[in-house]
């Protein structure tokens, strides 16, 4: 679930997501030095991190490919957790170019279709992972709020289809950095890639640098709605019914299948939200400011680096935090990984409460047509329990017995102490 930087100018960003113009440059020597310097560490940083996301990424999120893909049966819940690992799969499989990139000094040698490409398969994977999380929330509230429709209708082949429906709007979302994104060759003989609102070569003129931020902002706006807000409250909404509905119905167990799920929607929105404070703080009327612009240049880097990191942490959490954590060490990787997906339903849970509850109603039949309570029906089925090892006891002594002159048989005896108790 990667997503890149936004940065001050396109010749400091060794991601696929600068935003900004390019032509925009610190205002004197000093200051230049300084930002170059500054930039300089937390680049550093960045390809650290980013090297480390690339082989925790794609080696992590490979195995849950392979696992949910080949070797587990098909469920609702290994089909969700393969296309979120297919999302981050993705985006780390793209990394290099992005450490290459950074290496190189900010020089883009790969051609401007990789430029294109790579940008929109990062905002790909963003959108991807978090419309994911969004059906999943929605499946799990709809599990709850509705078992028996639930029970009937949830099936993997619908899950397949609703999943390619969210690749289908992501890829739509995404889109559009397929057109902006661009590269320019500088009078250094360094191509950078950078995003090209304008779709315009000369950014000397104030009408194309007007429509540069127009749509930078627009861009930027739709992101956060889209890619964040939305779906969070839709989140939040959802998993809210869900407490609601466990809650009301005593069904604390029945919380343990949701841990993986809520820890990896909630890595999700704690690794991007700084990331989307850092892109509207970067479009607000202060972004000029010498304060600002400082606080950009030491943020962007450690928020994109975090929200990079991201891609590789699921696969993590689907171990650590998935059942029986201290088992995991016994067990293969395929093992730790299906107790990870398994499908555990709130609807097993309510089916369980039910044929108990069932039971119970078998043992006392009438008690509930005389108003007793709780202790009262207890109270009833004991005596129900010891008067059957009474009855049994009885039985035993007259078979054993040679008076058969007796008309009354042992199983009217029961009745009639049954109707007596009940009566009582």
């Amino acid at each position: 679930m990667g997503l890149g930087l936004l940065v001050m100018d396109s010749t400091s960003s060794p991601s696929p997501f600068s935003d900004s113009c390019p032509t925009e440059q610190p205002e004197n020597t000093t200051d230049h030095d300084y930002y170059s310097s500054l930039q300089k560490t937390m680049h550093i940083l960045s390809m650290v991190v980013y090297s480390i996301a690339c082989l925790l990424g794609v080696t992590g999120n490979g195995l849950v490919i392979w696992i949910a893909g080949f070797k587990m049966k098909k469920t609702v819940n290994s089909i969700w957790f393969l296309n979120l690992a297919i999302a981050d799969f993705i985006f780390t499989f793209f990394l290099p170019l992005s450490i290459t990139y950074t290496a190189l000094g900010f020089h883009w040698p790969f051609g401007k279709l990789l430029c294109k490409l790579n940008s929109t398969i990062a905002f790909l994977n963003m959108f991807a992972s978090v419309f994911l999380l969004t059906v999943i929330s929605i499946d799990r509230c709809v599990s709850v709020a509705f078992p028996v429709w639930s029970h009937n209708c949830r099936s993997p082949e619908l899950a397949a289809r609703i999943a390619l429906g969210t690749w289908v709007l992501a890829v739509l979302l995404s889109s559009p950095y397929l057109i902006f994104r661009d590269t320019v060759v500088s009078s250094r003989n360094v191509t950078s890639c950078y995003n090209n609102f304008a779709l315009s070569d000369d950014y000397t003129s104030e009408a194309t640098r007007r429509l540069w931020r127009m749509r930078h902002k627009a861009m930027i706006i739709t992101r956060f709605l889209c890619g964040f807000l939305i779906p969070f409250m839709v989140i939040l909404i959802c998993y809210s019914v869900v407490a609601v509905k466990l809650k009301r119905r005593q069904l604390a167990n029945s919380a343990k299948p949701y841990r993986i799920i809520i820890a990896v929607t909630v890595s999700f929105f704690l690794c991007y939200f700084p990331y989307h404070v850092f892109s509207l703080l970067e479009i607000s009327k202060n972004s000029s400011s010498h304060e600002m612009k400082l606080a950009l240049y030491i943020g962007i880097p450690l928020v994109s680096s975090l929200a990079f990191f991201n891609s590789c942490i699921n696969p993590i959490l689907y171990v650590f935090v998935g059942p029986d954590f201290k088992e995991k060490f016994r067990q293969s990787i395929l093992s730790t990984f299906e107790g990870a997906f398994s499908e555990e339903s709130v609807l097993g849970s309510l089916t369980s409460r039910r044929k108990s509850r069932s039971a119970s109603e078998v043992e006392v039949p009438r008690s509930s047509n005389h108003g007793t309570g709780d202790c009262e029906g207890l109270h009833l089925l004991a005596r129900v329990t010891e008067i059957r090892i009474s009855f049994q006891m009885s039985k035993e002594s007259l078979h054993s017995s040679t008076d058969v002159c007796s008309k009354e048989s042992p199983e009217r005896m029961l009745d009639k102490s049954c109707v007596l108790l009940t009566r009582n």
